[in-house]
């Protein structure tokens, strides 16, 4: 007897994508497996370490406790939605680096995600505010403190005056 599968229409980093899904596939699987935007990692895949996280609608979410039929009709951003058009990186992606934050990297998309989220509501958040908004995302590699820093400069120069 095979399983039986569910339309869904979600749009993806502005690009709407429709697939037929059996009801229990995670959204972290429909993410990578599916439609191949592998930025989203797949962590502990229980909702605790932030790994998978993107926004959905604008809010950050923990795409593996989630179904991908959950997000039918809905807006989605990934990791990948938040470089330029071009695929370069993006504004805060740039500061990660610059702010030396990403080590091993397999934290990244779901702080830069969460620090996304932060900073289109607050675009100038205390150290306090940062730490608030990534502590349900979890880094064995920085302390912390350059993912701090890093979108601290990101929110500077989203500040700075265009010459």
């Amino acid at each position: 007897m095979s399983e039986q599968l569910y339309p869904i229409s979600i749009e993806v980093n502005g690009t709407l994508r429709e697939a037929l899904v059996p009801a229990r596939l995670s959204l972290v699987d429909f993410l990578r497996d599916t439609l191949r935007l592998t930025g989203t990692h797949a962590g502990c895949e229980h909702g605790i370490c932030g790994a998978c996280s993107v926004l959905l609608d604008g809010e950050p979410v923990r795409s593996c406790l989630m179904y991908a039929v959950q997000a039918d009709g809905r807006k989605l951003t990934t990791i990948e939605g938040l470089a330029q058009p071009d695929g370069t990186p993006g504004a805060l992606q740039d500061a990660f680096c610059e702010a030396h934050a990403t080590q091993c990297g397999f934290c990244t998309p779901g702080m830069v995600i969460s620090a996304h989220a932060l900073l289109e509501t607050n675009p100038a958040p205390s150290e306090h505010e940062i730490r608030e908004a990534i502590g349900g995302n979890l880094c064995r590699c920085t302390g912390y403190q350059q993912i701090v820093d890093a979108i601290k400069l990101a929110a500077a120069k989203r500040e700075a005056p265009t010459p």
